[in-house]
């Protein structure tokens, strides 16, 4: 069973209520499954797993360019094969890096808040079997301005 990282107890509250704990360890496995088909030119394999509102699961990793501005990151791949697979909003997503306190860059929050609102769950694991540290969107981008 996975353990997890919540900023405080509302959060942990939350966390669980909106996302079970099955389910948090279904979004890791197919993120570390994804970060596996990782396109680098650098060093950092990413990957990334969405959970919609209808309770499916879709999947990206990075892919780089040589071009760097062309690079697609992990959470944007996976929301666009949310998006592609005909569904509209994320609940949660998670996102399996080797580095330390991975959040998603801003312009992948910028994202998530497009595709998940400000509730959307946001969790980040630096090791396949280690905790899943959750946060919601507002936590991470806490001056989004308002729709």
């Amino acid at each position: 069973m996975a353990e997890f990282v919540f900023a405080d107890r509302k959060a942990q509250s939350r966390g669980l209520e909106m996302v079970s704990s099955s389910t948090w360890e279904a979004l890791s496995e197919a993120a570390w499954e994804a970060r596996s088909n990782a396109r680098l030119i650098g060093n950092v394999h990413v990957g990334a797993a969405v959970l919609t509102t209808a309770g499916d699961i879709f999947r990206g990793c990075n892919l780089e360019h040589k071009f760097r501005c062309h690079d697609v990151h992990a959470e944007v791949n996976a929301l666009s094969s949310m998006v592609a697979g005909g569904q509209r909003e994320a609940r949660a997503i998670l996102v399996a890096a080797e580095e330390s306190k991975f959040t998603p860059c801003g312009s992948c929050l910028d994202w998530i808040m497009e595709l998940g609102g400000s509730e959307c769950l946001v969790a980040y694991q630096n090791l396949r079997s280690g905790p899943i540290h959750v946060f919601s969107a507002a936590e991470l981008m806490p001056h989004y301005p308002a729709s």
